[in-house]
């Protein structure tokens, strides 16, 4: 069953090695994931399932690789977000090629390799990856959130979700959506608002022409993840919410209750 969802940032520089002498800058909203991500595990998690939005333009699931790197992003660390079988040579090497083993493989999205990344760093074993286009509709995030609700329900496994997705580029001067947009920050501020008091109604109803033009990476992902929780009651926690580079970074936590539904 649905027991927990993690929501944490899609960004790059919460890997040190890619963040270079802006680490110490980033340690806060690390920490607060991994001690997101900590205490979910100590609801008695069986599972993890990883839920974010493709960097394909494209409506719909996108199927991913279980292995890539973060080498487009300047440093050449590898993720997986499966177990790899060996070889005779030993495991698949990811390097700068960025996962193109054989001309035609298709490199990770950002939000899966975050996830990836998490999970490996949690030591959360292997995820179930849902990966969705970004110009997915919100009437089909939440269709394709119900679906995948379905078979949470079935077993006797707890299964915690971890969902990534950014808030809006433009909430500082130097930010990089092109600077600070008092639209922009009053989209964001609700966006966090919802997250932290799992909002499902009003996750739902973020528009996806305004998310892009105030550069909300999330809006699939979070539509997707509302509706997976659907009218279970779900107690919601806000743990981190900043812009230390002018990109919305939100952490939260949500606890799905099973006493009862019409949260």
């Amino acid at each position: 069953m649905l027991a927990a969802l993690v929501f944490v940032p899609s960004a790059p520089l919460l890997v040190p090695e890619l963040a270079g002498p802006a680490a110490s800058d980033t340690q806060p909203v690390r920490r607060a994931v991994f001690d997101a991500v900590a205490a979910a595990r100590e609801l008695g998690i069986d599972r993890w399932v990883a839920l974010g939005t493709a960097d394909a333009a494209t409506a719909g699931r996108v199927c991913e690789p279980v292995w890539g790197t973060f080498a487009r992003f300047g440093v050449d660390v590898p993720v997986a977000t499966d177990t790899v079988t060996p070889t005779a040579a030993g495991s698949p090497t990811v390097t700068a090629a960025d996962n193109a083993l054989d001309g035609t493989t298709p490199r990770m999205s950002l939000s899966v390799l975050i996830a990836g990344w998490v999970a490996e760093r949690m030591s959360l074993g292997p995820l179930h990856v849902c990966s969705v286009g970004s110009t997915t509709p919100p009437a089909d995030c939440a269709a394709l959130g119900a679906e995948l609700s379905a078979p949470l329900e079935e077993g006797t496994e707890r299964v915690a979700v971890l969902v990534v997705g950014d808030g809006s580029t433009a909430l500082t001067d130097k930010a990089p959506g092109g600077g600070r947009r008092e639209s922009a920050v009053a989209l964001n501020d609700a966006v966090v608002a919802a997250l932290g008091s799992a909002d499902t109604s009003a996750l739902a109803a973020l528009d996806p022409q305004q998310c892009d033009v105030e550069g909300v990476g999330g809006r699939v992902a979070w539509q997707v993840a509302a509706g997976l929780v659907g009218d279970r009651r779900a107690r919601g926690a806000l743990d981190f919410a900043d812009a230390p580079f002018g990109v919305g970074y939100v952490v939260a936590t949500w606890t799905v209750e099973h006493g009862g539904r019409d949260r």
